[in-house]
């Protein structure tokens, strides 16, 4: 059929209309990640908007081979192309008329910056026709060290870790500098897919897709076969994946970012990448909010004031599943359920405990509970009568081991995060340092 060519540039026009600026990507620098240390330098917090743990590090700073490693894997024709790669784009229109599915997109590395921080990612034509014309301007006004920059800096590579910076230290434990060619190939290759290729969860893949970029790499001449064949043999040790789930100094974290506001003129020290030095004590800190939060709940018992609002979970379900596997395991199936549930109070420092049994007393006729803990422990649960009456069992609930100094026994006292407000600050009287800081009641 004849193409009307007034059709195609009002489809054209629709499509471009309203475009973000291209150049306001020069010079860009994205929110990160501000590393909090206590007193004695170590890593005590970290402050950082979603979708935005990174650490940003300027091109020099990444490794060529890491960089090359990117290139071979995402867009071998990065250096030559003016932001769209017509072979690209062919093969992955020839590859999507022969298979159904999710299209590919044949996106070279500034359409895949376009598409990240400007135009979105909804799988529609309008929005590949606005990426590609986007990359177009990108490369008008930014070179090609500066859009790479940005694309390291500013892609996902699994472990809550955006940009090479925060991978290489989420993955191995050290700085981008110092990443060797196969941990490179690694990273480069995780760009596809985080998830599908995990070297935690699915080592296969992973070791399958590093040695295509290593391949890659060879073929376009950025390593010689010695090197293809050492780096590709395994792959590389990578540390403990340490979750990032801060617990403690919730109070003192927002008056240091009052402070930077105020003193060193920093509006948010999620703007960019910042080190601030603290004077915080991070185990005086976890005892000052425990001894507030037990404080708080013990007045409100004396003066009746307690509420219990029900428990935090249920494990039934869990337990229930654990003990349908049969797998041999010398922890009661209630202590496994209660290792790896995630409660939704985190930064409540009495510990969880799961109601494992439920009866009558036999002289009182009251509800008598007992609760696990997690150490293993099995101690009688005293509460005040409505919360008796509400508590089912396998509940996962929050107490305080007390000693009966009488009868030399312990038992678990029930604990309810209370209303009443409070606060507490320990200062160190010879320099004025702030060294805990608690208030309120826990953060839900």
């Amino acid at each position: 059929a004849p193409v009307d060519l007034g059709e195609v540039i009002s489809y054209y026009n629709a499509a471009v209309a309203g475009l973000p600026d291209a150049a306001k990507l020069k010079g860009l620098k994205l929110p990160g990640v501000s590393v909090i240390l206590d007193g004695s330098g170590k890593r005590f917090a970290e402050v950082y908007e979603p979708d935005h743990r990174r650490m940003w590090v300027p091109l020099s700073d990444i490794p060529k081979s890491v960089q090359q490693a990117f290139i071979a894997a995402e867009d071998k024709r990065f250096h030559q192309h003016k932001g769209i790669d017509e072979r690209g784009v062919i093969r992955a229109f020839v590859g999507n008329l022969a298979s159904s599915g999710r299209p590919a997109g044949g996106s070279t590395i500034t359409q895949q910056v376009a598409k990240n921080l400007l135009v979105g990612d909804d799988v529609t034509y309008d929005r590949k026709m606005r990426e590609m014309i986007v990359a177009s301007r990108i490369e008008q006004n930014l070179s090609k060290s500066e859009i790479l920059e940005i694309y390291l800096n500013s892609i996902y590579l699994g472990r809550t870790s955006w940009g090479v910076e925060m991978a290489a230290q989420a993955y191995f434990g050290k700085s981008a500098k110092g990443l060797s060619v196969a941990e490179g190939a690694l990273l480069a290759g995780l760009a596809k897919g985080p998830n599908y290729y995990n070297p935690d969860t699915q080592a296969v893949r992973a070791q399958e897709r590093m040695a295509y970029v290593l391949s890659r790499m060879q073929e376009d001449g950025f390593i010689q076969p010695a090197q293809m064949q050492q780096a590709v043999a395994s792959l590389p040790p990578t540390v403990a994946y340490d979750r990032t789930r801060r617990n403690s100094g919730f109070h003192f974290v927002d008056h240091l970012s009052r402070d930077a506001r105020t003193l060193a003129d920093i509006e948010s020290l999620t703007g960019s990448t910042y080190t601030v030095r603290s004077t915080v004590n991070a185990a005086l800190q976890r005892a000052t909010e425990a001894a507030l939060q037990e404080g708080l709940a013990r007045y409100e018992l004396s003066v009746g004031r307690q509420r219990f609002g029900g428990a935090e979970a249920n494990l039934a379900q869990a337990i229930a599943a654990l003990d349908k596997t049969g797998a041999p395991d010398p922890a009661p199936t209630w202590r496994r359920a209660l290792a790896s549930v995630r409660l939704p109070l985190y930064d409540v420092h009495w510990p969880a405990a799961v109601v494992i049994e439920k009866g009558k007393d036999k002289k009182t006729g009251a509800s008598a509970l007992k609760v696990g803990l997690a150490d293993g422990r099995v101690l009688p649960l005293n509460a005040w009568e409505a919360a008796r009456r509400e508590l089912k069992l396998h509940d996962v609930v929050r107490v305080q081991v007390i000693e009966q100094k009488a009868k030399g026994a312990l038992r678990a006292d029930l604990r309810a995060p209370p209303v009443v407000q409070g606060g507490a600050v320990v200062l160190e009287n010879r320099t004025g340092r702030i060294l805990a800081m608690a208030g309120a009641s826990p953060t839900p």
